[in-house]
């Protein structure tokens, strides 16, 4: 199991990623695209990364607007899985 990440570090992980921000035990960005098929394109993007990682985002679509929420469910928050399938996405 992963070891979850305290404040500080947490903290200290955020300033590396601009645009996500934590909210409550979990972090979260909203990607925006043209259209719903392009929306729906980046999701199926990242498929196969979470895979990968066998770490998976809780994903809510609203059009053109996709909102990622990462969390460690079985550590009961935040850790280091979490930040880099967030690097992973922003590359995406």
């Amino acid at each position: 199991m992963a070891t979850r990440l305290t404040d500080t570090e947490i903290q200290a992980q955020l300033s590396q990623f601009p645009e996500w921000s934590k909210v409550d035990n979990k972090i979260q960005r909203r990607f925006k695209f043209k259209n719903f098929i392009e929306a729906i394109d980046f999701v199926n993007k990242l498929v196969e990364p979470a895979e990968a990682a066998d770490h998976h985002p809780d994903i809510e679509i609203s059009y053109n607007k996709v909102t990622v929420n990462l969390t460690t469910h079985d550590a009961g928050g935040l850790t280091q899985k979490d930040f880099d399938l967030a690097g992973t996405f922003d590359q995406l």
